[in-house]
C-alpha cells in the first residue's frame, strides 16, 4: 500500500528578501518537523507562504514557496493552497498553528474532502467575543496535536473543539543533538563545575531566571563546585540578573554569563553539562529541553504540561514548581547526589523524543483522522 502523501502547510509568511534555501536553514523547525514525520514513513509536502513562488527539494521533501502577494484576505490564500493540494494529491493536511484556523479553513471550504490536523505551537485561545467565529472554523479540523493533552484545557473550556476534533499528545519536534565527549566539550568550551549547570533561554519573565538564581545560591551550600552558565538571546532582565548575581556572594563566580552563542555551539554546551535547569512558567514545547536531553543533559525544569511530557513526568531529571527557588534547591542537591547517566538520559530520549518516535506517532495520527474522516463522510 503507497504511503499516506501528508502536506504540511505554513501560512506565516516567510521573509522577503531572504533567499529560500536561508530560511529553512533559518528556520530550522520547519524542517525538522517535517523530516520527523517523515521518518514514520509517511510522505511529506510543504507550503510555505512567501513572497514569490519557488520550489526546493531536501532529503526527499518538496518545499513549495506559494506567493501570496495581493491575495485578499484568508479566502484568496486559501483558493491559492487548495490548487496545490489538489494537483498534488494530498491525503492529509498538517497545518501548523492553532492561530491559523482561519486560514485551514479557507483551504476546507475548498477541499472539504481533505481532513485537517492542526499542529499547536504555543497558541492561546481568541478572546470570548471571537470565540462564536472560530468555533466555526474549528469544525472543519479533524484533529489537534499539542506536546501533552493538558495543553488542551482552555481550548476545551472554551468550548472551541467539537465532537468531531480528536486530540493526540505528540512531542512539537525531535532534535539532531548527539550526546558526544564531554571531557572534550568541556575542554572546547571552557564550562566546569560540579555539577555543571546549564541554562539557555531568555532572560524574561516567562523563563523566570531570578527564580533561578535563587535556586542556585540556595543549593550552593551543600553544592560548593556548583557552577551556572547561561546562554541567552533577548535579555530584558538583564539588569535585574547582573544586579543579584553582584550582590549575592553564593552567587558571585558561580554564575556565567554567556549572552548569544550559535547554535551549533548550544550543542557543545549542552555535552559539557551535567544538568539542564529551566524556570520557565509556560512553553509550547521546549526546544532547549529536547535537545539537552537529546546530549544526556539531566533536566532540573518546572513542573510545567509539556515539560512533564518530556521528562516522562519527571522519570529523567526532577521537576519543580515555578517560581519556587526553595523547591529548586532541593532538587538540585538530590539530582547531584544521585543522577541518570548520559547515556541513560539518551536511552529516554531515543525511546520517546527521537526522529524514529514521533514519527511514528504522527504516522499513527494520520492515519486517525483521514479514517474518522472518511468515516464522517461515508
Amino acid at each position: 500500500m503507497a504511503a499516506l502523501h501528508v502536506a504540511h502547510i505554513n501560512f506565516l509568511q516567510a521573509p522577503a528578501g531572504i533567499a529560500h534555501d536561508k530560511v529553512l536553514e533559518q528556520w530550522h523547525s520547519l524542517v525538522d518537523i517535517a523530516e520527523v514525520a517523515a521518518s514514520g514513513g509517511t510522505r511529506i509536502t510543504v507550503i510555505q507562504a512567501a513572497a514569490r513562488g519557488d520550489r526546493l527539494t531536501r532529503n526527499g521533501i518538496d518545499y513549495h514557496f506559494i506567493d501570496i502577494r495581493g491575495l485578499r484576505g484568508a479566502t484568496g490564500r486559501g483558493r491559492r493552497f487548495a490548487r496545490l493540494l489538489a494537483d498534488i494529491k494530498a491525503d492529509v493536511l498538517h497545518a501548523n498553528g492553532l492561530g491559523f484556523v482561519e486560514d485551514a479553513f479557507a483551504v476546507s471550504q475548498c477541499l472539504p474532502q481533505l481532513p485537517i490536523l492542526v499542529q499547536d505551537h504555543a497558541d492561546r485561545p481568541p478572546r470570548w467575543w471571537r470565540r462564536a467565529q472560530w468555533r466555526r472554523w474549528y469544525a472543519a479540523v479533524s484533529g489537534v496535536a499539542f506536546t501533552a493533552l493538558e495543553q488542551a484545557q482552555p481550548f476545551i473550556a472554551a468550548s472551541l473543539f467539537g465532537p468531531q476534533v480528536r486530540l493526540f499528545a505528540i512531542p512539537e519536534s525531535s532534535s539532531r543533538f548527539t550526546p558526544g565527549n564531554r571531557v572534550q566539550a568541556r575542554a572546547e568550551t571552557g564550562l566546569h563545575g560540579d555539577p555543571c549547570v546549564l541554562w539557555v533561554g531568555h532572560l524574561n519573565a516567562g523563563k523566570d531566571p531570578l527564580s533561578v538564581l535563587d535556586g542556585v545560591a540556595r543549593a550552593a551550600a551543600l553544592l560548593p563546585g556548583l557552577q551556572l552558565w547561561c546562554a541567552f538571546g533577548s535579555a530584558p532582565l538583564l539588569d535585574e540578573v547582573q544586579h543579584r548575581i553582584e550582590h549575592d556572594p553564593r552567587l558571585g563566580g558561580r554564575v556565567h554569563l554567556l549572552g548569544k552563542v550559535a547554535h551549533a555551539h548550544v550543542e557543545v554546551l549542552m555535552r559539557a553539562a551535567d544538568l539542564f535547569i529551566s524556570g520557565s512558567h509556560s512553553e509550547g514545547s521546549g526546544y532547549g529541553l529536547l535537545e539537552a536531553l537529546a546530549c544526556g543533559a539531566v533536566p532540573v525544569v518546572t513542573d510545567i504540561p509539556s515539560f512533564r511530557a518530556l521528562t516522562g513526568s519527571g522519570r529523567v531529571g526532577r521537576l519543580w514548581p515555578c517560581g519556587d527557588a526553595a523547591r529548586l534547591a532541593e532538587a538540585l542537591v538530590c539530582i547531584a547526589a544521585s543522577r541518570p547517566s548520559p547515556e541513560q538520559v539518551r536511552a529516554h530520549f531515543d525511546v520517546t523524543l527521537s526522529f524514529t518516535a514521533v514519527g511514528r506517532q504522527w504516522a499513527d495520527a494520520y492515519a486517525q483522522v483521514l479514517d474518522d474522516h472518511r468515516r464522517r463522510e461515508g
